[in-house]
């Protein structure tokens, strides 16, 4: 799992909101399964050279929003989840989604042209 999480210091974002977001990615995108053990939050800072207090309170958050669960006496682990995670899927792309489309309008793309572009990068990552 550590091998999947990348956190950049110089980025303008929090560290603790981008293990956030890499961690509900990778529970939304099937990396990360259903009560699957997280390593310690010890752990978790080593390897990424950061905080152990940065990484707990990415932990707590995500504990907060239903995505970790604690029990006291054991690891954290991934939560099992009955709702569909497609408004997560939706909320971990909107910036981005939201950026791009700026971005086609002030170089004056259209819709369709937009889309044309994205489904050849998409067909090229294949």
């Amino acid at each position: 799992m550590l091998e999947l999480i990348n956190v950049n210091p110089n980025s303008g974002e929090p560290i603790y909101r981008q293990l956030h977001e890499q961690i509900v990615r990778l529970i939304v995108g099937g990396q990360l399964q259903a009560e699957e053990v997280l390593p310690s939050v010890r752990q978790i800072a080593e390897v990424l050279a950061v905080n152990p207090m940065t990484v707990s309170r990415a932990i707590q958050g995500l504990v907060e929003q239903g995505w970790l669960e604690r029990r006291r006496g054991q690891a954290t682990r991934v939560a099992i989840r009955s709702q569909d995670d497609s408004q997560a899927t939706d909320d971990l792309l909107a910036p981005q989604c939201q950026n791009l489309i700026e971005q086609a309008r002030q170089l004056g793309l259209n819709l369709e042209e937009l889309q044309a572009l994205v489904a050849s990068h998409w067909y090229k990552q294949g």
